[in-house]
């Protein structure tokens, strides 16, 4: 085990005009689980294969313990990686499969047969030790390749996105059981997804990444509460916070006829005369008499919750809302309602900057 650093590493792939990935300053402790999030092409694959050795860096450097491997090929760096596509041999048993990087190093046939075995056994796999891959499923394969990786015994795993080619249901069920294998092993682990419920779920930290730039690395917890911009408020949560750009008086943030309450501290931070609210969809409730007015066009009905897509017209704007209710409860489709919200659920951030003005 090992901790791992990037260190103000970057990526410039060339005729690029600007890096993939940019001053990368990480550092992951020995035995986290950290997960890399962010939209397409936001450099966390690119970061993850330069911790691989797979891409150059161009400046900066990468440790794993007090190693410097910035410069050290792929098979000395004591990682082990499962990829997306699993990259099993067809003609290969499961057993051979998952020993083979241990015969390709010399290992002897005792020595692979107990690893092979032991990884096996974590994984539920002793059933299916002599069948080819073709005769797996999509979620077996992936635990033969995530046993590919265990037997090697590395320093740090690497998952670029394991999971993306298993059906819904089956994806669920396999992120819970690499987090616990993880949580068993101890080992230091990187991974990398696009979904962000996936990075809540699974990580003890999660690093969000934009256009190759690091937003923000914290806990699923405090990344949900805290946000420190308009762009991480936005990512993280499922659904997405609600996001409008107000105007600001002396009373608050304008949301057409209703005024949401914002402290004054806040307002004199903000660079102009309009900020950006953000409500998460369980900090809506209804009203009768005040709030912002609105139109239901879907009510998903999920049987413990319910949420409605509406729709409001301020300032000239039109504006979708996603707002959480009971479940029993719901308003229906095509309803007015008004929507009013706690002050202290609010997150207010900067027009022109998307930072965070509240605490």
């Amino acid at each position: 085990m090992a901790t791992v650093t990037f260190d103000k590493a970057s990526r410039v792939f060339p005729g690029a005009e600007r890096p993939a990935v940019d001053k990368l300053d990480l550092d992951i402790r020995d035995g986290e689980f950290l997960v890399l999030v962010g939209p397409s092409g936001c450099g966390k694959s690119t970061s993850l294969r330069m911790l691989a050795g797979l891409e150059d860096v161009n400046s900066g450097a990468i440790r794993i313990g007090d190693r410097d491997v910035t410069r050290v090929p792929p098979k000395d760096r004591d990682i082990a990686m499962v990829f997306q596509n699993y990259a099993l041999y067809p003609h290969m048993t499961v057993a051979d499969n998952m020993g083979f990087a241990l015969k390709i190093a010399g290992d002897s046939k005792d020595e692979i047969r107990r690893r092979v075995a032991d990884a096996a056994r974590l994984l539920d796999l002793e059933p299916y030790l002599d069948r080819k891959p073709k005769a797996l499923s999509g979620g077996q394969r992936q635990r033969v390749a995530m046993g590919r990786a265990i037997v090697r015994e590395p320093q740090v795993f690497l998952m670029d996105e394991p999971l993306s080619n298993l059906d819904a249901k089956l994806r669920v069920s396999t992120r819970t059981q690499i987090a616990s294998l993880q949580r068993r092993l101890g080992v230091t682990t990187v991974y990398v997804t696009h979904d962000q419920v996936e990075a809540m779920t699974m990580g003890d930290r999660v690093a969000v990444l934009k256009d190759g730039l690091l937003q923000q690395v914290d806990t699923p917890l405090n990344l949900y509460d805290h946000p420190v911009n308009a762009f991480v408020a936005g990512f993280i949560g499922s659904p997405a916070m609600n996001l409008m750009s107000v105007p600001v008086d002396s009373g608050g943030a304008r949301i057409g006829d209703y005024t949401l309450p914002i402290p004054r501290e806040l307002l004199a931070r903000a660079s102009g005369n309009r900020i950006t609210v953000g409500i998460r969809p369980e900090a809506f409730d209804l009203s009768q008499r005040e709030g912002i007015p609105a139109t239901v066009d879907v009510v998903e009905e999920l049987g413990a919750d319910a949420f409605v897509y509406s729709s409001a017209d301020f300032d000239g704007t039109h504006v979708s809302l996603i707002s959480r209710h009971a479940a029993r409860t719901p308003p229906g489709k095509g309803s007015q309602i008004r929507l009013t919200v706690d002050p202290a659920k609010t997150h207010v951030f900067d027009e022109q900057t998307g930072a965070r003005l509240s605490s």
